[in-house]
Formats: C-alpha cells, sequence, structure tokens
C-alpha cells in the first residue's frame, strides 16, 4: 500500500507519499476547471493501480469563500429576521477608518427569505411551519437560478423540526440544503447562520470535488479528508458538511510545521503559509491553538479550527487599480489557468508572481523543479501600462505590488500574535507554501522576529 498525503491549491498541488521506506514528493499543476483532475493525475503517476492510503487536504472550500465564487446561495430564517447577515455583530474591524465600508455578506438581501414559523427559547413550537408557504418558496428560489440554501431557525438546536421539514422539502425539489441544527446545534444566532450559509455556499462545489474523486479511485483505496481542526473526516462527512474543511489544507500545515520545529528543537512558532490564492499565518506555544470563533475573510465560522488567520495573497493574487486610484492586491487570483502573465498561459493581468520575476527575484528556467520555464520577456508592456496610469516606473510598480501584499501579510501575522499578547521576538518564524521563501526574510525583518 503507498501512503499518500495530497494539498490542493489553487495553483499548485502538492504530494507528499511513502512508497516502501522512501518518503518523496510530486508537484503538478492545479486544474481549475476541475480540481480533482490534478489529484488524480498525481496518484497516477505515484501509485498507478496500486493500494492507496490517502489523506486529503484542500482549499477548495477556502478559495472558493475567498474569490467569491462559491455557489449562488439563499438564506433562510424567521420571519422578521431576514437581515440577520447584513446586520451582523456591532463590532468593526477598522475602528479609525473614516471611510469604512461593511463587507457584504455571501447572500444577497434579494435571496435572504423568511419564513412565518417560530419556535420559543424553550423549543416549543410557537407558530407551526405552513408546508404550502416552502413550495411557494422553493418555487421562487428556481425562478432565481438558486443552487443551494442555508436554513437556520432562531432556536432551532433546541427542536429542529422546522428546519428538518424545510431541508425535506427543498431537496425534494432538487436543491442542495444546509440546516444549521446540523451544522453548529448551539446557541448565538449570526455565527450559526454564517457557519451555515458558508457550509451552503461551498456545497455544491465540494460535493462535485469530492464525488469525482471518489468515483475515480479504486474499491480498496482509503480516502480520508484533513478538516479544520487537524484532524480526518470521510468523504461522506465532507459531502455533507464542507464547512469542516474551510481550512483544511492550512490546518494540514500548521501540524507539520509543530511536528518539524519540534524536531529542529523549536516548540514557540508563528507559521507562513503562502500558496497561490492566500495566506494563511497561525501561533504555536508548544501546541496549536483550536478554536470555534474563527473567521475566513471577515465570516464567522463557529466549527472546531486550528486557529489560522487567512488573507487573500498569494502568488497568483492579481494587482489591480481600485475605484480611488490606489494599487491593490488580491483577493482574486489568477490561479493555474490562465495563471500569472509570466506561465505564457494567456494571462494578462499583473501578479505577485509576475512582480517577482520581473525584479530578478525568481530565476525563469528554474522553476516548478526545472520541469516548467517562466517567459520574463513578455512582462515589460503590462507593467508598463499599468505603471503609466500610477505615475510610477514599471520597477517601482513591482516594488509597491510586493510591498502592498507583504503589509497585507504582516498585518495577519500581527493579528495572531501583537494582537493576542504575544511578541513576534520571542517566537520563530516556520515558512512554507510555494511563495513563502520569497517573502518571509522581509517580514521576519518588518515584525523583529529573531529566526
Amino acid at each position: 500500500m503507498v501512503i499518500i498525503g495530497v494539498d490542493t491549491g489553487g495553483t499548485f498541488t502538492d504530494f507528499v507519499y511513502k512508497k516502501g521506506k522512501e518518503w518523496k514528493i510530486l508537484k503538478v499543476l492545479s486544474t481549475p476547471d476541475n480540481p480533482a483532475k490534478a489529484v488524480l493525475e498525481g496518484l497516477r503517476v505515484i501509485a498507478g493501480e496500486e493500494e492507496k492510503n490517502i489523506v486529503h487536504g484542500t482549499t477548495v472550500a477556502t478559495n472558493a469563500v475567498l474569490e467569491k465564487k462559491g455557489a449562488r446561495t439563499a438564506f433562510v430564517t424567521n420571519k422578521g429576521f431576514e437581515d440577520t447577515l447584513f446586520i451582523g455583530r456591532q463590532s468593526r474591524e477598522e475602528l479609525y477608518n473614516l471611510h469604512y465600508k461593511k463587507r457584504p455578506p455571501l447572500v444577497p438581501s434579494e435571496l435572504s427569505f423568511g419564513l412565518n414559523c417560530r419556535v420559543s427559547a424553550k423549543g416549543e413550537i410557537v407558530k407551526e411551519l405552513d408546508l404550502n408557504e416552502v413550495e411557494r418558496l422553493s418555487e421562487e428560489l428556481k425562478e432565481k437560478g438558486v443552487e443551494s440554501v442555508a436554513v437556520s431557525f432562531l432556536f432551532s438546536f433546541l427542536n429542529p423540526e422546522h428546519e428538518e421539514l424545510v431541508e425535506r422539502v427543498l431537496k425534494e425539489k432538487g436543491f442542495d440544503v444546509s440546516i444549521s441544527s446540523k451544522i453548529v446545534p448551539e446557541f448565538r444566532e449570526y455565527e450559526r447562520a454564517s457557519t451555515t450559509v458558508i457550509n451552503a455556499y461551498v456545497m455544491p462545489k465540494m460535493k462535485s470535488y469530492i464525488s469525482f474523486l471518489k468515483e475515480n479511485l479504486g474499491e480498496k483505496d482509503k480516502f480520508r479528508i484533513m478538516q479544520s481542526n487537524g484532524g480526518v473526516i470521510s468523504a461522506d462527512t465532507v459531502i455533507s458538511q464542507p464547512v469542516r474543511t474551510i481550512l483544511s489544507g492550512p490546518a494540514g500545515g500548521v501540524a507539520g510545521a509543530q511536528m518539524l520545529g519540534k524536531l529542529a528543537g523549536y516548540e514557540r512558532l508563528i507559521t507562513f503559509d503562502m500558496g497561490g490564492t492566500s495566506t494563511d499565518v497561525s501561533l504555536i506555544d508548544g501546541k496549536p491553538t483550536v478554536t470555534t470563533e474563527a473567521k475566513v475573510e471577515g465570516y464567522p465560522i463557529k466549527v472546531p479550527v486550528i486557529d489560522i488567520h487567512t488573507v487573500g495573497a498569494g502568488g497568483g493574487s492579481i494587482a489591480r487599480i481600485d475605484a480611488g486610484g490606489a494599487l491593490t492586491v488580491g483577493p482574486e487570483s489568477a490561479g493555474a489557468l490562465p495563471g500569472p502573465i509570466c506561465y505564457d498561459r494567456g494571462g494578462d493581468r499583473i501578479t505577485i508572481t509576475d512582480a517577482n520575476l520581473f525584479l530578478g527575484r525568481l530565476i525563469p528556467h528554474r522553476f516548478l523543479g526545472g520541469r516548467m520555464k517562466l517567459n520574463d520577456k513578455k512582462l515589460l508592456p503590462f507593467f508598463e501600462e499599468m505603471a503609466g496610469k500610477l505615475k510610477l516606473t514599471p520597477l517601482e510598480l513591482a516594488e509597491g505590488i510586493l510591498e502592498v501584499a507583504n503589509i497585507k501579510m504582516e498585518k495577519a501575522i500581527r493579528a495572531i500574535s501583537i494582537e493576542r499578547g504575544y511578541d513576534p521576538k520571542d517566537f520563530s518564524l516556520f515558512s512554507f507554501g510555494g511563495a513563502g521563501g520569497l517573502h518571509a526574510a522581509y517580514l521576519a525583518a518588518l515584525l523583529g522576529i529573531p529566526r
């Protein structure tokens, strides 16, 4: 049996495997149209028809949220509480930002619906659910092109009857349905609703992804998925509760960093995982911290996760000029296809990877272990065009792109260290991920991290 660990990112898919007594690695380009294709290609190269024991960490769900590329989702709650996602909590992320604009929820207002039913704070049914109202709702959802539905009623953690009835009807009509009493059966209405919405938002994409993998694996192959708390769950559980994998890949990275750090004699670490689409940072003070109060791109998720802070800045993150005329980077990523301009696959928007190559920080003919050559000759016209709009030189633009990205990542490290009472100077920075090494030294100097 071949033991295989596989991590799917927005740009590359990575494998580490044990054949006999030897550990080896493999890296292939991700396939954005169907991320499972890259996984299956790597498995074919590694093991062919041999029996496999696979543990899979994936950022498919993470990237769907970061890039806002999940399913068209509706939110169903009690009448009068349709604005739960919009109201949220009173806390404000940027207290001194005079131009602060609240992040819009994943579900737009026109797809938030209230049903005239109610369960009391004691779990007693105060007003029965009218199934005819649910039938009418299903027709409206179809008309509006909804794929997935999140249902979160008040006090359903005490009495899930109404949620289960809505789930049954909507599933019969062909919708993917997530109900809060199965996802987060506990109090705190906003966080419960937000978690259920994220589950519904990524469900169709994850269901398609995991099902495709299962269908193409051998009958004897063992297949488990890394979940956000560092443990593993079955493929069937992931299909119904994909929110548990929202930080699946990053959690695997933290667990691996803890083990390697301990072997090297470092038990106080700040992990820095910079991939193609996102950057994930975490703090290990002897062991990783597990929390149920995490956020992904500002959206609360109330499931157990290793305390990881994620920002939309990776090697493939796209640089652009915002409405105010300022340079900004991410969260949108060029991914593997078309990828950065230098991949020569049709990409026409400048990315962090392009900026690093333009400044000579990457060796064009050594990319992907020499299996892929970057086209540095193609970059200048694109940099000249954007630099002209900002009244900068192309070199200043490239440096500016990296500075904007670095500041974004520095803020993430501050959030998990300084803002929680830890001094980064007392920790070592553990860098990994495809783009991590290009930015780690700068960030360590910026934060005063000694190693």
